[in-house]
């Protein structure tokens, strides 16, 4: 019997997996796949829920990624429809994760359901419930646990939703790198009618941000934007008007492009704060966390067959993207290949969350067009 993704959209929203609480769908995932024939290993790590599912033992292998947890829903009242009640309405499916991304790994569960009793080499799924969260234990952990055992994918496909407003007008064979400094400037406080007697802080901090701010690290790369930097917060805890504060905090946060990597970057950042406090006299420390590295899948044979499949279900020819936040792709790139395709994006982490029907029905079209021409 085949399945039917908005039904199991429906089921999977009913469970619900606010992160990194996902066990309930990922159980569900797997008694369904294994009802199906796919040997189903659970790839739990620190509490994490995570599932691999494979069918199939001979090569080539082509993957699906997904995650179920979700974000919290926020007030339930301010919904149109229960956020955990999967109700359609004029055509929607309403609920939390919807767009983001329950329907995609029902769309893609019931694409290789489908596919599978034909297929020639093998198709893996993996589905986990810390993307929402810091990401650590969950496709990193199964892709661990995939070296350790060893087993592999030719290639990859995620389902995140990449559509800005219209089904199949964009994928993304690429992401850019992310990375946050929290920075803190520390002087000597002091009265601000005295300020011989202390060292501001701010002044320091100000002279750091608008060195950065004014530095253009690139015009942009073949397949990326120019890198962008924003400063996202600042803050000295001081309320009274008379005092130089002790310390002065902020936070800077960068989407980079191939032309620059995590590690170069954050030298970067020292060495602007070093010539910034020193100029000041404050001291600077910074606490750097890189959440990704850019990375691009450049057009070739995923590519096209990706392009081919959308094109053939939506009429429209995909822009290849590289725009958009981080994903799990991040770390799938280190593995093998991978191409992102998904919904339209335009509802996802909001109140009233929602996906088309006929688009859920449309993406499981467009996965097992992409499994019966990668196997071709």
């Amino acid at each position: 019997m085949p399945v039917d993704p908005v039904e199991l959209t429906q089921d999977l929203i009913r469970l619900p997996s606010i992160t990194p609480d996902a066990g309930a769908p990922i159980a569900h995932l797997a008694a369904l796949l294994s009802a199906h024939g796919f040997a189903c290993t659970r790839v739990d790590r620190n509490g994490i829920a995570n599932l691999y599912a494979r069918h199939g033992t001979a090569g080539p292998v082509l993957g699906f990624n997904g995650h179920v947890d979700v974000v919290p829903e926020g007030d339930p009242a301010a919904w149109s429809h229960d956020p955990w009640g999967g109700t359609i309405h004029d055509g929607a499916l309403y609920g939390r994760g919807a767009c983001d991304m329950k329907a995609a790994v029902a769309a893609f569960a019931a694409a290789a359901i489908g596919a599978a009793r034909d297929c020639p080499g093998s198709l893996v799924l993996t589905v986990t419930g810390d993307e929402e969260g810091p990401g650590v234990d969950g496709t990193a952990a199964i892709l661990d646990w995939m070296a350790q055992s060893g087993e592999r994918m030719d290639a990859c496909i995620g389902g995140e939703p990449t559509c800005p407003e219209r089904m199949g007008e964009m994928i993304k064979i690429g992401r850019r790198g992310s990375m946050t400094a929290w920075v803190t400037a520390t002087g000597v406080q002091g009265h601000s009618a005295y300020p011989q007697n202390a060292r501001n802080p701010v002044h320091g901090m100000i002279a750091y941000l608008s060195r950065l701010t004014g530095t253009v690290l690139d015009a942009g790369t073949d397949h990326f934007d120019a890198t962008t930097l924003q400063v996202t917060g600042i803050d000295t805890g001081n309320r009274a008007n008379n005092v130089i504060p002790a310390t002065c905090r902020a936070m800077v946060n960068i989407r980079f492009n191939d032309a620059h990597t995590g590690a170069a970057l954050s030298e970067w950042l020292r060495a602007e704060a070093e010539a910034a406090g020193g100029a000041h006299g404050v001291a600077f420390d910074l606490d750097i966390r890189i959440s990704g590295e850019s990375f691009v899948t450049p057009p070739g044979p995923l590519t096209d067959i990706v392009e081919r499949a959308v094109a053939a279900e939506t009429g429209r020819r995909p822009v290849l993207s590289t725009s958009g936040g981080t994903s799990d792709a991040r770390f799938l790139k280190d593995h093998c290949p991978v191409v992102e395709v998904g919904l339209v994006n335009a509802t996802m982490h909001q109140v009233d969350e929602r996906v088309e029907v006929a688009h859920i029905r449309q993406l499981a079209a467009i996965y097992g067009r992409i499994i019966g021409d990668f196997f071709a």
